[in-house]
Protein backbone atom coordinates (compact mmCIF):
# COMPACT_ATOMS: atom_id res chain seq x y z
CA UNK A 1 0.00 0.00 0.00
CA UNK A 2 1.09 3.34 -1.02
CA UNK A 3 0.52 5.99 2.12
CA UNK A 4 0.77 8.70 0.38
CA UNK A 5 -2.42 7.51 -1.86
CA UNK A 6 -5.91 8.49 -0.60
CA UNK A 7 -9.37 7.92 -2.21
CA UNK A 8 -12.00 9.99 -0.79
CA UNK A 9 -15.86 9.94 -1.75
CA UNK A 10 -18.57 11.46 0.56
CA UNK A 11 -21.89 12.33 -0.76
CA UNK A 12 -24.18 15.31 0.75
CA UNK A 13 -27.59 16.59 0.31
CA UNK A 14 -28.58 19.73 -0.01
CA UNK A 15 -32.29 21.44 0.13
CA UNK A 16 -31.12 23.77 -3.19
CA UNK A 17 -32.00 22.68 -7.16
CA UNK A 18 -29.19 21.15 -8.69
CA UNK A 19 -28.52 24.16 -10.97
CA UNK A 20 -28.02 26.31 -8.18
CA UNK A 21 -25.81 24.12 -6.64
CA UNK A 22 -23.45 24.10 -9.22
CA UNK A 23 -23.84 27.60 -9.98
CA UNK A 24 -22.26 27.95 -6.34
CA UNK A 25 -19.69 24.99 -7.13
CA UNK A 26 -18.20 26.01 -10.36
CA UNK A 27 -17.23 29.33 -8.78
CA UNK A 28 -14.09 27.97 -7.11
CA UNK A 29 -12.67 31.62 -6.30
CA UNK A 30 -16.03 32.24 -3.85
CA UNK A 31 -15.29 29.28 -1.88
CA UNK A 32 -13.46 31.22 0.49
CA UNK A 33 -17.49 33.20 1.40
CA UNK A 34 -18.89 30.11 2.21
CA UNK A 35 -15.78 26.95 2.97
CA UNK A 36 -13.76 27.86 5.90
CA UNK A 37 -11.43 25.74 5.47
CA UNK A 38 -10.71 26.90 2.04
CA UNK A 39 -8.41 29.84 2.78
CA UNK A 40 -7.54 31.45 -0.36
CA UNK A 41 -8.26 30.77 -3.68
CA UNK A 42 -6.34 32.98 -6.69
CA UNK A 43 -7.28 32.73 -10.68
CA UNK A 44 -4.62 32.37 -13.11
CA UNK A 45 -6.15 32.55 -16.17
CA UNK A 46 -9.84 30.91 -17.35
CA UNK A 47 -9.40 26.82 -16.36
CA UNK A 48 -6.58 27.01 -13.75
CA UNK A 49 -5.41 28.81 -10.19
CA UNK A 50 -3.87 28.62 -6.73
CA UNK A 51 -5.92 27.08 -3.48
CA UNK A 52 -4.83 27.27 -0.29
CA UNK A 53 -6.34 25.25 2.63
CA UNK A 54 -5.96 24.30 6.01
CA UNK A 55 -8.24 22.32 8.45
CA UNK A 56 -7.72 21.63 12.34
CA UNK A 57 -4.28 20.77 11.60
CA UNK A 58 -1.50 23.53 11.53
CA UNK A 59 -0.45 22.92 7.95
CA UNK A 60 -1.50 25.03 4.70
CA UNK A 61 -2.25 22.31 1.93
CA UNK A 62 -1.51 24.87 -1.51
CA UNK A 63 -2.27 23.22 -4.60
CA UNK A 64 -2.40 24.62 -8.37
CA UNK A 65 -6.24 23.81 -9.64
CA UNK A 66 -6.89 23.45 -13.46
CA UNK A 67 -10.59 22.53 -14.53
CA UNK A 68 -10.19 18.93 -17.07
CA UNK A 69 -14.41 19.34 -16.84
CA UNK A 70 -16.80 21.74 -17.07
CA UNK A 71 -20.51 20.27 -17.66
CA UNK A 72 -23.31 22.03 -16.94
CA UNK A 73 -25.82 19.81 -18.17
CA UNK A 74 -24.41 17.03 -16.67
CA UNK A 75 -23.76 18.43 -13.54
CA UNK A 76 -20.55 17.43 -13.26
CA UNK A 77 -17.11 19.61 -12.16
CA UNK A 78 -13.81 18.07 -12.60
CA UNK A 79 -10.44 19.38 -11.56
CA UNK A 80 -6.99 18.32 -11.73
CA UNK A 81 -4.93 18.78 -8.90
CA UNK A 82 -0.71 19.95 -8.69
CA UNK A 83 1.32 20.37 -5.85
CA UNK A 84 1.24 19.59 -2.30
CA UNK A 85 -1.60 17.33 -3.57
CA UNK A 86 -1.68 15.64 -7.51
CA UNK A 87 -4.22 13.91 -8.75
CA UNK A 88 -8.35 14.69 -9.38
CA UNK A 89 -11.17 15.90 -7.58
CA UNK A 90 -15.13 15.60 -9.10
CA UNK A 91 -18.18 16.97 -7.97
CA UNK A 92 -21.47 15.10 -9.81
CA UNK A 93 -24.41 16.37 -8.99
CA UNK A 94 -27.86 15.02 -9.05
CA UNK A 95 -31.31 15.78 -8.63
CA UNK A 96 -32.92 14.44 -5.57
CA UNK A 97 -36.49 14.76 -3.98
CA UNK A 98 -37.00 18.72 -3.34
CA UNK A 99 -32.93 19.08 -3.07
CA UNK A 100 -29.93 17.64 -4.54
CA UNK A 101 -27.55 15.23 -3.87
CA UNK A 102 -23.92 15.73 -4.11
CA UNK A 103 -21.40 13.07 -4.47
CA UNK A 104 -17.38 14.53 -4.07
CA UNK A 105 -14.80 12.30 -5.15
CA UNK A 106 -11.08 12.81 -4.71
CA UNK A 107 -8.17 10.75 -5.47
CA UNK A 108 -5.04 12.32 -4.79
CA UNK A 109 -0.80 11.57 -3.61
CA UNK A 110 0.51 14.16 -0.96
CA UNK A 111 3.67 15.48 -2.62
CA UNK A 112 4.35 17.98 0.17
CA UNK A 113 7.28 16.58 1.99
CA UNK A 114 6.42 16.88 5.54
CA UNK A 115 3.16 15.27 5.11
CA UNK A 116 4.95 12.08 3.09
CA UNK A 117 7.45 11.66 6.23
CA UNK A 118 4.39 11.27 8.30
CA UNK A 119 2.59 8.88 6.06
CA UNK A 120 2.51 6.29 8.04
CA UNK A 121 1.73 7.57 11.38
CA UNK A 122 0.03 10.05 10.38
CA UNK A 123 -2.59 8.73 7.75
CA UNK A 124 -5.79 8.60 10.57
CA UNK A 125 -5.06 12.07 11.14
CA UNK A 126 -4.90 13.11 8.18
CA UNK A 127 -8.01 10.95 7.21
CA UNK A 128 -9.61 13.12 10.04
CA UNK A 129 -8.79 16.58 8.96
CA UNK A 130 -10.13 16.15 5.48
CA UNK A 131 -13.70 14.63 7.06
CA UNK A 132 -13.51 18.03 9.28
CA UNK A 133 -13.20 19.38 6.06
CA UNK A 134 -15.79 18.42 4.10
CA UNK A 135 -18.00 19.03 7.05
CA UNK A 136 -16.98 21.96 7.29
CA UNK A 137 -17.56 22.84 3.04
CA UNK A 138 -21.46 21.04 3.65
CA UNK A 139 -22.57 23.02 5.96
CA UNK A 140 -21.00 26.45 4.73
CA UNK A 141 -22.69 25.60 1.39
CA UNK A 142 -25.84 24.99 2.91
CA UNK A 143 -25.34 28.13 4.68
CA UNK A 144 -24.37 29.89 1.64
CA UNK A 145 -27.44 28.41 -0.21
CA UNK A 146 -29.96 29.22 2.28
CA UNK A 147 -29.01 32.89 1.72
CA UNK A 148 -29.25 33.17 -1.65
Amino acid sequence: MDWCRYRFRCAWWLAAPPDAVYAVLERAEEYPRWWPQVREVVPLDETTGTARFRSFLPYDLVVTARALRHDPAARVLEIGLGGDLEGRVRWTLTGEGAGTRVLYEQEVEVRARLLRALALPGRPVFRANHALMMRGGRRGLAAHLRAV
